[in-house]
C-alpha cells in the first residue's frame, strides 16, 4: 500500500469513477491507475469499487468505509507537512483562502492588506466561488479557510465560527418613487415589490433571507434578473431595468454616485461565517487572519473545535 494507491482511490471518487480523468488530474497514464486498484484491493482482499466489464461504477459497501479512511490518511500526511513548514519556518508558505466575490471585494481589502503587512512572505492565494465550491474546496483540503454566507454552516466536515452580521438593502437610480417612500418612513416589501427586482442568485450572499422575507409577507416577488456579485447587480439598476437588492456593505457612495442606497429592518440578519475543515492543521499566520477578521475567535477556540480529540 502506497501514497499513490491511496491519492488515486481519493481522486477516482472524486471524478465520477472516470479513470481518464483521474489519470490527467494525476499525471499519470489510465493503466496504470487501472493497475495501481487492482494490487490494492489484492492487498486488501476486498473490491473498493463495482464496475461492469472495465468500467467503473461506483463504490462498494467496502470501498465507501475506506473512502472515508483514505482521506483522514492524506490529509493528516498534508498536516505532516504543515507541521514541519510550522517549525522550521514561521511566517512564510502558502495560504489558501476560498470566499465569495462579496467578501473578497467588500469585506476583506482591509484585512488581506493588514495580513501581508504583517506576513509579507506569506503567498496569500484568494479563490472566488460559491458557498457550495467554497464547502467543497476545504472538505478535500485544497484551502485553509473559507467565508461565506451561505453553504457551510451545518457541513458534516467543516466547524464554522461566526464572523459578523448584515442586512440586505434596496438600490435605486437617483429620483426613483421608493425614494421618497423610503424618506416618508412607509418603505414595505409591498411597495419594492411593485417594480421588477434585480438581486443575488439561489444559494449566494444571503439569497434565502430575502426569499423568506418576501414569503412571510405572502408576497411574489418579480425577480427579472439574478447575478452573484453586487457589481453586476448594481449595472442593470443603472440602467433602470430594476431595484436592486444587495448587501449593504457592496454599496459605495464614492462610486456609485448614480445610485441611492435604501436601508431598512425589512430583510432577517444575515451571519457571515470562517469555516475550517475538521482535522485541518493551520499554521499561526492563518489563526492570526481569522482573529483579526473575527476578534474573539482565538487560535485556542479554533483549534478545540477543529482538533476535539486533543482538547
Amino acid at each position: 500500500m502506497n501514497l499513490q494507491q491511496l491519492r488515486i482511490v481519493r481522486e477516482t471518487v472524486r471524478q465520477d469513477f472516470n479513470l481518464t480523468e483521474v489519470a490527467g488530474a494525476l499525471f499519470t497514464s489510465q493503466p496504470g491507475v487501472s493497475k495501481h486498484i487492482k494490487d490494492l484491493e489484492d492487498e486488501l482482499g476486498v473490491e473498493i469499487f463495482t464496475r461492469r466489464g472495465k468500467r467503473l461504477l461506483g463504490l462498494t459497501e467496502p470501498g465507501h468505509e475506506l473512502a472515508g479512511v483514505v482521506e483522514r490518511i492524506l490529509l493528516d500526511t498534508q498536516n505532516l507537512r504543515r507541521i514541519a513548514d510550522q517549525f522550521s519556518n514561521r511566517e512564510s508558505g502558502n495560504f489558501i483562502l476560498a470566499t465569495t466575490h462579496t467578501q473578497a471585494r467588500y469585506a476583506l481589502p482591509q484585512v488581506i492588506k493588514w495580513f501581508k503587512e504583517t506576513y509579507p512572505r506569506v503567498h496569500l492565494v484568494l479563490y472566488q466561488g460559491g458557498p457550495r465550491e467554497i464547502a467543497d474546496m476545504l472538505s478535500v483540503g485544497d484551502a485553509n479557510v473559507g467565508i461565506a454566507t451561505e453553504g457551510l454552516v451545518g457541513a458534516e466536515k467543516l466547524a464554522t465560527f461566526p464572523c459578523y452580521s448584515w442586512r440586505h438593502a434596496v438600490i435605486v437610480p437617483q429620483g426613483h418613487p421608493l425614494t421618497k417612500i423610503h424618506a416618508d418612513g412607509k418603505l414595505t416589501l409591498e411597495a419594492i415589490a411593485d417594480y421588477p427586482i434585480i438581486t443575488y442568485h439561489s444559494g449566494v450572499t444571503g439569497r434565502s433571507h430575502i426569499d423568506e422575507a418576501f414569503n412571510q409577507a405572502g408576497i411574489v416577488p418579480d425577480i427579472v434578473l439574478s447575478a452573484i456579485d453586487a457589481d453586476v447587480i448594481k449595472t442593470y439598476v443603472s440602467l433602470g431595468l430594476g431595484v436592486g437588492l444587495i448587501a449593504a456593505m457592496a454599496f459605495d457612495p464614492a462610486q456609485d454616485r448614480d445610485l441611492l442606497l435604501l436601508e431598512s429592518e425589512l430583510f432577517p440578519i444575515n451571519t457571515t461565517v470562517i469555516a475550517v475543515r475538521k482535522g485541518a492543521w493551520l499554521r499561526d499566520y492563518a489563526y492570526a487572519f481569522i482573529e483579526k477578521l473575527a476578534p474573539g475567535v482565538t487560535a485556542p477556540i479554533v483549534r478545540d473545535a477543529i482538533h476535539p480529540e486533543q482538547s
